[in-house]
């Protein structure tokens, strides 16, 4: 049986899916699409703590369906700007993942991502699956991957 890891950057593909088409991505069809058949060793959602009760409830559906939900509080800057970036973690646990997998999905179209990807695939013989908004993942992650699954249609609410 083939293990996988997923792992979804979750404000990447909340912006992204209501940016390019002004609805929600459908995590219940992400992991009926993936974890069918398959060993599921590692799923990771990651995602900003405002700590408001809508955002708790959405956290309790990830968890539901079967994701480990990894949080980091929002930063609000004197500035005005906002931080909360999960890149870093998301890259050491791909890494983490990596020798125990065959297959990882990173939903994410963040170009940050693309020498994560090519050091999966290269070093660690994994095939990597990304899943992003076609028209907002970057070039270099499509081109990284293995495979690319654009989000659109059963992946969408």
């Amino acid at each position: 049986m083939e293990r996988l890891a997923i792992l979804v950057d979750v404000q990447n593909v909340y912006y992204t899916s209501r940016q390019a088409f002004g609805r929600h991505f459908d995590y219940n069809a992400l992991w009926a699409r993936f974890a069918a058949g398959r060993e599921v060793v590692v799923a990771n959602a990651y995602a900003i703590d405002r700590g408001d009760a809508r955002q708790r409830q959405f956290q309790a559906i990830l968890r539901g369906i079967g994701f480990n939900v990894k949080l980091k509080p929002f930063i609000q800057r004197r500035d005005g700007s906002a931080k909360g970036d999960w890149d870093v973690g998301i890259t050491l646990d791909a890494m983490e993942a990596g020798p125990r997998v065959d297959h990882l999905v990173l939903v994410s179209g963040d170009g940050d991502f693309d020498l994560l990807v090519t050091r999966l695939r290269e070093r660690l013989g994994v095939t990597v699956t990304v899943v992003g908004v076609a028209s907002l993942t970057a070039d270099a992650l499509v081109r990284a991957a293995s495979d690319f699954v654009p989000i659109e249609g059963a992946l969408l609410l």
